[in-house]
């Protein structure tokens, strides 16, 4: 508990009732203090080890609250040293002693809002699916071969990008437009964060420039949809070995015999929902099946995060894509060489680099405005 200042003038006061107001925080720290020990001693139960939902579930609520306690811990130590300063202000006479009270009283002023904030956020509820892999559908859509070669750029954007993050990206299928770029490209992103980083990018792309087949030099516009859904794991989501049909057929495109005489490629129908999924990437048929078992899964599974998604849009206005494929979230002006995004009016003038790779500033900037969000929604 922090002790209470006598009230000597008006700046001891306005200190004292800047105190005065952190014991409902503290009080959540402290009540998530004893909620970790109970975590940190079930995970270690074998019953819990045994059942493997429940203790990844328990391990993921465990990493949360450590990074919670983490700030809470630095939070309070800030929180003491400011009364002991104050304290000190209030009666010792050395002035050495008070000027470092005065410094650690300064110090504490500047940082604690700022911890404040970080532990509300920490605080408030995420997205679950956050720290799963991505997997993401980039399809042409209105403008035929310009719209499929833009959603080659796109592709070739997020290749760079996950390049520069250090993450791995696995192809699942595509289909090539008649002129180059894709008519439809499905590819997972497997790295940290994966999923709570690129879901921003779902929704309309929206592209003007010339193409290349035009003579007249004229400024056409065409777009590109994508949608980014989270990986879903075994354990994520139970479905029926009963309740697929499964499909055996010879792959077809690139690649040459080996891939157009070899009976691989595989589809899957989830006959209650008639989600279908399909994947003939790998040369294996063993390996295409898990592949495209994992992208039903994760079709079947978002089924449900869907519900979620509304849940908070209908709260807040969300900078995630609520799932409706006609909600412009951007548009790249190509002789203007600039890009803007929708949601938060963020623009910039260095398209190549853009196209290159260089997204992570305007995802920063949409990681701002949902936190403020989330923030605003809390009832902190």
């Amino acid at each position: 508990m922090i002790p209470v200042v006598q009230l000597m003038d008006s700046g001891i006061i306005f200190l004292c009732i800047y105190v005065d107001t952190k014991s409902s925080l503290l009080d959540k720290l402290k009540g998530l203090k004893d909620k970790f020990a109970e975590i940190s001693t079930l995970i270690t139960d074998p019953n819990v080890i045994g059942d493997q939902k429940r203790y990844v579930k328990l391990t993921k609520e465990y990493h949360d609250l450590e990074a919670i306690l983490k700030a809470g811990k630095k939070y309070e130590t800030i929180l003491t040293d400011k009364s002991e300063a104050l304290h000190i202000l209030d009666t010792e006479q050395d002035s050495d002693l008070r000027e470092m009270a005065k410094m650690e009283l300064e110090t504490g002023q500047k940082k604690l809002p700022e911890l404040e904030e970080q532990i509300k956020l920490l605080m408030t509820p995420t997205d679950p699916e956050d720290d799963k892999n991505a997997i993401i559908e980039i399809r042409g859509g209105t403008g035929g071969d310009e719209a499929a070669l833009f959603a080659g750029d796109l592709f070739r954007m997020y290749t760079r990008y996950c390049e520069r993050k250090g993450w791995k990206i696995d192809l699942t299928r595509y289909t090539e437009g008649t002129s180059g770029g894709y008519k439809e490209i499905i590819f997972t992103v497997k790295g940290e964060n994966a999923y709570g980083t690129l879901k921003y990018e779902g929704g309309v792309h929206r592209v003007q420039r010339v193409p290349v087949t035009e003579t007249q030099g004229r400024i056409h516009t065409s777009a590109a949809t994508v949608a980014v859904l989270p990986e879903v794991g075994v354990f994520d989501i139970d479905v029926k070995d009963e309740d697929i049909r499964t499909d055996i057929f010879c792959a077809h495109g690139h690649g040459g015999q080996g891939v157009n005489t070899t009976y691989s490629a595989i589809r899957l129908v989830h006959i209650p929902t008639g989600i279908t999924v399909q994947c003939q990437d790998e040369r294996s048929q063993l390996r295409n099946k898990e592949k495209a078992m994992i992208e039903l899964r994760s079709r079947i599974y978002n089924m449900e995060h869907q519900k979620f998604l509304d849940g908070i849009t209908a709260k807040r206005k969300t900078m995630v894509s609520n799932g409706d494929r006609s909600a412009k979230i951007r548009t790249y002006h190509f002789p203007q060489g600039r890009i803007t995004d929708h949601r938060i009016n963020y623009t910039m003038h260095n398209l190549p680099a853009f196209m290159d790779g260089d997204i992570q500033d305007c995802i920063d900037h949409l990681i701002v405005a949902e936190n403020a969000e989330r923030l605003k929604e809390s009832e902190l």
